[in-house]
């Protein structure tokens, strides 16, 4: 293949994938108009269109698909093989791109990320904040994030953090307004902040546990959001009671800006697990990662 046809190709995979024209030129670094210039160059090389434009949307024609089965496996091994010859160098080099939560940033990343970067000074980290059930392959990510019951089982999961509880706190200022709630049933007479879950659009109904009974409540209030950074600091602005990780709140409690309630119905879960599908040449800046990352049974 010359090189020219290298270039066309894998400018036709990247638009087919990202489904825009824009976002491709972004991740190859060129401009929009270069990139439809080669793609249409290709099509008229191969005499037939492969990308079906639109105003909104530009998608893969039958012969696009085709050619997408067909070529980017053949793409995939080209990029193993050369993640495999970067295994020659010293260290680690490359860029690794992770899919999490908010809260994984804060419990797990933040605490351990810079010493990671020290030690591996050639590896670069994106960190994509997405609370939602990103699909890690299509949208090629390394790795995401996710607390251990919600891993699919065709993934392999590395555990990356202790478990992590849940608590409902306020402020004192709001439970100067209001009494506390003396169980999750009374959560339904209270201003609570709620979350809006991003891959269903569902508002996520507050989980509780006591002796053995797992249920969930569907609360109120006057405030959505989308992640928990915002609703801790809303509950601390006195707005309403909102159901975040103990260790996030953990440091306003004791100073007495917060104030836990429900305590003995809150549950725990798994910890946090980096999730990735199986594969014969991981890069050595994402091994890097994982064993950095990796959650050790303490002694």
């Amino acid at each position: 293949m010359r090189r020219d046809e290298f270039t066309e190709m894998r400018a036709f995979l990247e638009v087919a994938k990202e489904r825009s024209f824009t976002r491709a030129a972004a991740k190859l670094g060129v401009t929009r108009s270069a990139l439809s210039h080669t793609v249409r160059a290709l099509e008229e090389r191969l005499g037939i269109r492969l990308l079906s434009r639109t105003t909104r949307d530009v998608a893969p024609t039958a012969a696009g698909e085709r050619l997408v089965e067909s070529v980017q496996p053949h793409f995939e091994s080209i990029a193993a093989g050369i993640n495999a010859i970067s295994a020659l160098r010293d260290k680690p080099s490359g860029h690794v791109r992770i899919v999490c939560p908010d809260d994984a940033v804060e419990l797990v990343f933040r605490p351990r990320l810079s010493a990671f970067l020290r030690d591996f000074p050639d590896v670069t980290v994106e960190l994509i904040i997405d609370n939602g059930f990103t699909n890690i392959v299509e949208r090629q990510f390394d790795a995401g994030v996710r607390l251990g019951e919600a891993i699919a089982r065709d993934m392999v999961a590395v555990r990356i953090g202790p478990d992590v509880s849940y608590s409902v706190v306020g402020s004192p200022e709001y439970f100067e307004r209001r009494s506390p709630p003396t169980n999750p049933q009374e959560l339904t007479e209270h201003d609570c902040i709620n979350l809006r879950l991003p891959t269903s659009g569902t508002l996520y109904s507050w989980e509780f546990e006591r002796d053995g009974h797992e249920f969930s409540v569907r609360v109120e209030g006057p405030l959505t959001l989308s992640n928990i950074g915002p609703a801790i600091d809303s509950a601390l602005d006195g707005i309403g009671l909102a159901y975040a990780p103990t260790d996030r709140v953990r440091p306003y409690v004791e100073t007495g800006q917060l104030r836990r309630v429900l305590s003995d119905w809150c549950p725990t879960f798994q910890g946090y697990h980096l999730y990735y599908p199986s594969r014969r040449n991981p890069s050595p800046a994402f091994t890097a990662f994982v064993e950095a990352f990796r959650q050790r049974p303490r002694k």
